[in-house]
């Protein structure tokens, strides 16, 4: 085990720790505003994100100090472990909004598949090391596709479907940046759209008319009513927004699941376009901040492990946003740092200070 020096603390990023915990802040604000009422300005939901952010940035720098190899070692099994939760999570799972996806520990639930987003680059990145070719062939990767093929199945039944496209989506990455042949992906394309009518007739209900919503169909008063109110908030912020507390959409409780999936709504209607701009630019200077330091390192497995584990966090932004704008369909995401949840926020932190781990050892991982 590798003994953590104080003298990789001036190597840290302390830049994404800045924007990580001021993204944080404004998630919180945005919670607070969320579930304010006159009776109860402090909402039980308010003070539970508060705990739970303050343990996030423990588990951050917990993820920071120790070291990443070790912890990609224990990730590599506890992703079996997190294979045995998304069966619990189906057999006895606790069940809400027509899913069955948590599991109550009666202090917390959580979500299984959410551990799914930080263990398998673990998985990937530990198996591979493994192996001993300098090159890796198809058959080095078929053990892998397997393990993600059955991790998939199990969260589209419970069902998720926007966490199983974002690990799918994360895996892809990671297997195009290890080597996997090209014609993997040509195959794959090919096949998903031969069989999307088939794939489209195994969805829920529920889910195809997610899809029917966002390309026109439904009522707004009905299948397109989420959609139409974070429009409605979005656009009624204007360009300076209406102010903290002041959001009509958001105080009167027009829009739905304000506090988790369309916290990005709230956030536009009380501070407008100036203040989406700028939350914007905080994420794509994290995100492209890290892609930059990862793109300097030159131990291929660190780089390999730090994109796995950035590609959930970068595709969940990418598809709240685009989910609360009508610009992808609603699939249930919740946004990165700042909506309501300690599972996924935490997960975030996790990964988020794991990546930071690998940065600041960098010039460690160079001259050994």
């Amino acid at each position: 085990m590798a003994t953590f020096h104080l003298r990789y603390l001036k190597h840290i990023d302390w830049l994404s720790l800045f924007i990580t915990t001021t993204i944080a802040g404004i998630g919180l604000a945005c919670v607070y505003s969320a579930t304010y009422t006159n009776a109860q300005p402090y909402s039980p939901y308010f003070t539970k994100q508060l705990t739970g952010t303050l343990i996030g940035l423990g588990i951050y720098a917990a993820f920071c100090v120790i070291d990443f190899q070790l912890l990609c070692r224990w990730g590599y099994f506890l992703y079996f472990a997190t294979l045995g939760l998304l069966i619990f999570a189906l057999i006895k799972g606790s069940v809400g909004m027509g899913a069955q996806r948590w599991i109550d520990l009666k202090v917390i639930k959580f979500q299984p598949s959410e551990l799914a987003k930080l263990f398998l680059p673990a998985f990937v990145v530990y198996y591979l090391e493994a192996d001993d070719g300098t090159e890796f062939t198809f058959q080095t990767f078929i053990p892998i596709l397997i393990v993600m093929a059955i991790s998939l199945l199990l969260i589209l039944k419970q069902p998720d479907l926007g966490t199983a496209l974002i690990i799918l989506f994360s895996a892809i990455i990671m297997l195009w940046y290890a080597g996997i042949a090209k014609k993997f992906f040509f195959w794959q394309i090919n096949l998903s759209a031969l069989a999307a009518p088939l794939l489209y007739a195994c969805l829920k209900p529920y889910q195809k008319k997610r899809i029917e919503v966002f390309l026109g169909a439904g009522s707004d008063r009905v299948e397109r009513y989420q959609v139409e109110q974070s429009k409605i908030a979005i656009g009624s912020g204007g360009m300076w927004g209406k102010g903290f507390l002041q959001g009509t959409q958001n105080r009167l409780a027009f829009l739905p699941e304000r506090r988790t999936d369309f916290i990005f709504s709230v956030f536009c209607e009380e501070w407008g376009l100036v203040g989406a701009s700028i939350l914007m630019l905080l994420y794509a200077i994290l995100i492209i901040r890290i892609l930059l330091t990862i793109q300097r390192l030159r131990a291929f497995f660190a780089q390999l492990l730090a994109i796995g584990l950035l590609a959930p966090v970068a595709f969940s932004i990418i598809i709240n946003i685009g989910m609360v704008t009508d610009l992808l369909p609603v699939v249930g995401i919740p946004l990165p740092l700042m909506s309501y949840g300690l599972s996924h926020s935490w997960i975030t932190y996790a990964a988020l200070g794991w990546i930071n781990g690998i940065i600041m050892r960098r010039f460690s991982l160079e001259t050994s």
